[in-house]
């Protein structure tokens, strides 16, 4: 609704002598709950209600004069969530009241708000009407002409009238006159007739509902003097008594917490808001003295000590004031010089990092290198460490060992999809709603300045019109910046050196390399079948044992069940799958363990006979002897041994099977391998000839590097289709006369790019020309240049484990990666063999059985011929 206003006159009626104030014989009645509105007084009232708001439409938002402004407004005793379609009971006094200011809103429901003064008492002689609000007849009771014609004694009211003044002005002389809202109340003691004093007063002083109820049914000017004098007496001696309590220094800045101040009366006062009063006054003193005390720079100390004088001088009812009170709370709270002292045990930190993870001999001997330093040189500063790896391998949880070896406090912050850079930076305090960002929020909650952070999937940051994130983060990784990293919220540098920050990521290439730049990267590859089999036996079974109530002696999972799940059931560099693997067997287990107890427990003893007895015994080949007593409890079960029956059942049919044979027994089929963010993979290359215009298809989402690697491959077999006698269906050296070529990458619902397919792509093409099978245990990668070089590639680890995976045995890599072999673990070396190549000769020579030189080609063609 659109906001409306009335202006007052310019005299006011209710406090000018010798003018009488006419209101109108019928008025329309505002029911407030707010307080008790006296005359001449002035008070803001929210308006939702049905009847109330009908009033604001009909009579003040279209009224035209100044009489149609005018309205009665009837203090509200009831409960206000009884404010139904029954009129409730009206109080019989009511105040005449003007509508200075209407204003609509929106939020959260319609409502308006009215500012509206008291002009003179009135009392309902009749109701009129109720629907749609309610319209009564009035009397009117205060009439100014009358105040000069008493019929009491002049001299027994002017001795109370005195009496009032004098102790009015006493009050006023109290407080402190440099308060221009005192200096006004005195000139208004001067100024305004008596008679008007005991209203005034009275919606000024603290005072509860009921006692100025009181004085607004006191129509007699003696009554209302006489009620009004205890209210006054009662305030100054509550005046009195609190400059006694008080310091003489803050006496004189807190004098007027006892009134409220003409501008604030408006608010109806009430002994729970005083209280509420007192207590945010004694917060501010106990945030001030916490600031003092604080051990934060000096250049956040002056900003704090700023605000909080900002904060005394602010009215409690501006929105700023909780603004700047939650900021000061913020900086106090924020551990600017308060850390944990590191536990520089190296001995016991290499016991704990080997307790709690097998293998990841790089990454500890990292995290342990950091620890000898720090114990020689006390103020390094915290190292950014970027744990880069597959999903599963436990890049999280070392982070979390990492703090637990430290004895430092540990904190993640997941970053994966955040998309705006006041996520980190934080908000300005301009805006509505602001806060920190996740850094400060984070010391908040670790309450220390030297945690260790874990910055999880730093790869997957998103990137909107609210700016970077990952450039955000320049500053918080930067060692030589992050000294005085500055927080939009705070608006004070804040020290980070002492942080460690651990980021973990599946993979480099999505990080910016500004950000990648600033950021010790260390790989964490995936694990081998053997170290799988000992993380589940020392980490995974034991923890899903205990989730799931069981224990070894109900459920056995041998070593050999381990590797059937390893290699049937989940191929992945991680140990997440495995894990929720064990975790169904555990729950299948469960089942049968509670059925068995139930079976126990729920028969009658009477019934159970010996024979019943030895049934059991000899379905889980017990030996135990069984006593006649039909109170003896069943014998406990053997624990339940998972093999492979058991898996099928449990897990079903196996999801991988070795296929690679397979697949290898025609020509024109070759196995790549491919690294991507999950850890290495094998890839099958498939390829077919047939009569056409010399054109070459290429399949299976291929990316702009692929199918380059491909061009190059069909490149060079060409220019070598002589040297190795290679010719296509129709017998020509030219591979491409009248002939198409199609290559196919399967599995086409995932994209494949990269540099690494070259020679599986050149082999599969040479064994499609020679008519010759690749070797079903080969596994090749590397990148071709035109000249028929192979290339170094990367994620040899991670490419060597998914062969050894796929049980393959031969593995042809380039010549420059074989430095790339001391990462792989010594077990699996020795199942595999490693070709070097450094040329395309060299390649094809190590995939076909026999080798595939120019001897080998020329037989062939002889015997073709």
């Amino acid at each position: 609704p659109d906001p409306a206003a009335a202006r007052p006159p310019r005299q006011r009626p209710a406090m000018a002598s010798g003018s009488a104030i006419q209101i109108p014989g019928r008025l329309p009645l505002l029911l407030t709950h707010e307080g008790v509105l006296l005359p001449g007084s002035t008070m803001r009232s929210s308006v939702d209600s049905p009847r109330n708001m009908q009033l604001v439409r009909s009579r003040l938002l279209k009224g035209t004069s100044l009489k149609s402004t005018i309205i009665g407004v009837i203090p509200n005793t009831s409960d206000p969530a009884s404010d139904g379609d029954e009129l409730p009971s009206l109080h019989r006094i009511g105040t005449a009241a003007l509508a200075v200011q209407v204003v609509g809103s929106n939020w959260p429901k319609p409502h308006y708000t009215l500012l509206i003064t008291g002009l003179c008492r009135f009392q309902i002689l009749q109701l009129l009407k109720e629907k749609p609000y309610p319209i009564a007849e009035v009397e009117q009771l205060d009439r100014l002409e009358q105040f000069t014609n008493q019929t009491k004694s002049e001299e027994e009211l002017g001795e109370l009238s005195e009496q009032f003044y004098k102790y009015a002005v006493q009050l006023v002389e109290m407080l402190d006159m440099s308060v221009p809202a005192v200096a006004k109340l005195r000139r208004l003691l001067d100024n305004l007739p008596r008679e008007a004093l005991p209203d005034v007063l009275t919606s000024i002083i603290r005072t509860t509902n009921q006692e100025k109820l009181q004085i607004l049914d006191a129509v007699s000017l003696e009554e209302r003097f006489k009620m009004t004098i205890p209210l006054l007496v009662r305030q100054i001696e509550g005046l009195k008594l609190l400059q006694k309590t008080r310091k003489p220094k803050q006496d004189d800045d807190k004098r007027v917490v006892a009134i409220r101040p003409i501008r604030r009366i408006n608010h109806i006062p009430s002994t729970a808001e005083d209280e509420d009063e007192d207590e945010d006054h004694d917060d501010i003193v106990m945030l001030e003295k916490k600031i003092r005390t604080s051990s934060m720079p000096e250049q956040a100390l002056k900003v704090c000590v700023k605000e909080i004088k900002r904060l005394k001088k602010m009215p409690q009812s501006m929105p700023e004031y909780a603004l700047t009170r939650n900021y000061l709370e913020l900086m106090v709270e924020l551990p600017w010089n308060k850390s944990t002292k590191d536990r520089l045990d190296i001995r016991a930190a290499r016991i704990l990092l080997d307790n709690d993870h097998y293998a990841m001999e790089k990454l500890k001997k990292r995290v342990l290198e950091y620890l000898a330093v720090r114990q020689l040189k006390n103020n390094l500063k915290g190292p950014i460490l970027c744990f880069v790896g597959p999903p599963g391998v436990g890049k999280t949880s070392v982070g979390r060992s990492v703090a637990k070896t430290l004895g430092r406090e540990f904190h993640r912050i997941a970053l994966g999809g955040v998309c705006d850079q006041s996520d980190i930076r934080g908000h300005r305090r301009t805006y509505v709603g602001s806060m920190p960002g996740r850094i400060i929020n984070g010391l908040k909650t670790v309450g220390v300045n030297n945690p260790v952070f874990l910055l999880d999937e730093v790869d997957k940051l998103g990137k909107s019109l609210q700016g970077d994130p990952a450039a955000a983060l320049l500053e918080v990784l930067d060692p030589e910046q992050n000294h005085s990293f500055t927080d939009h919220y705070l608006n004070v540098a804040f020290d980070l050196s002492q942080v460690l920050f651990i980021a973990t990521a599946n993979t480099t290439a999505t990080i910016p390399p500004a950000l990648l730049d600033r950021m010790e990267v260390i790989q964490v590859p995936g694990y081998t079948q053997e170290e799988k089999i000992e993380i589940a036996h020392r980490h995974l079974i034991p923890k899903q044992l205990e989730q799931h109530g069981l224990t070894p002696q109900q459920i056995q999972i041998p070593q050999v069940t381990t590797l059937d799940i390893i290699t049937r059931y989940t191929r992945e560099a991680g140990v997440r799958s495995l894990d929720r693997k064990f975790g169904a067997i555990c729950r299948a287990v469960a089942v049968k363990v509670a059925e068995g107890h139930h079976k126990e427990t729920k028969p009658d003893r009477s019934e159970v006979t010996e024979e019943d007895c030895k049934d059991h015994v000899a379905e889980d080949a017990k030996t135990e002897s069984i006593s006649d007593t039909p109170d003896l409890a069943l014998p406990p079960e053997m624990p339940i041994l998972i093999d492979f029956h058991a898996l099928k059942d449990i897990l079903g049919p196996p999801m991988y099977e070795m296929e690679v044979s397979e697949r290898l027994n025609q020509p024109g089929v070759a196995i790549g391998l491919a690294w991507t963010p999950l850890g290495g993979e094998i890839m099958f290359v498939e390829a077919s000839q047939m009569d056409g215009e010399g054109q070459l298809t290429l399949t299976g989402q291929l990316g702009d590097v692929m199918k380059e690697s491909a061009h190059l491959a069909i490149s060079w077999l060409r220019s070598n289709a002589k040297k190795y006698q290679l010719t296509n269906a129709s017998g020509s050296f030219d591979l491409l006369d009248n002939t198409d070529i199609h290559l196919h990458f399967p599995a086409g619902a995932v994209t494949k790019d990269g540099p690494s397919a070259g020679v599986t792509i050149v082999t599969c093409l040479a064994s499609l020309f020679s008519g010759r099978l690749v070797r079903s245990d080969v596994a090749m990668t590397g990148e071709i240049t035109l000249r028929g070089l192979v290339l170094p590639v990367g994620g040899i680890k991670d490419k060597v484990l998914a062969a050894h995976r796929a049980g393959l045995k031969r593995i042809i890599i380039p010549q420059r990666n074989e430095k790339d072999l001391e990462e792989i673990a010594v077990n699996v070396q020795q199942d595999l063999n490693f070709v070097m190549a450094s040329c395309l000769d060299e390649v094809l020579n190590a995939a076909f059985d026999g080798g595939f030189s120019i001897k080998t080609g020329l037989e062939r063609l002889n015997s073709k011929l």
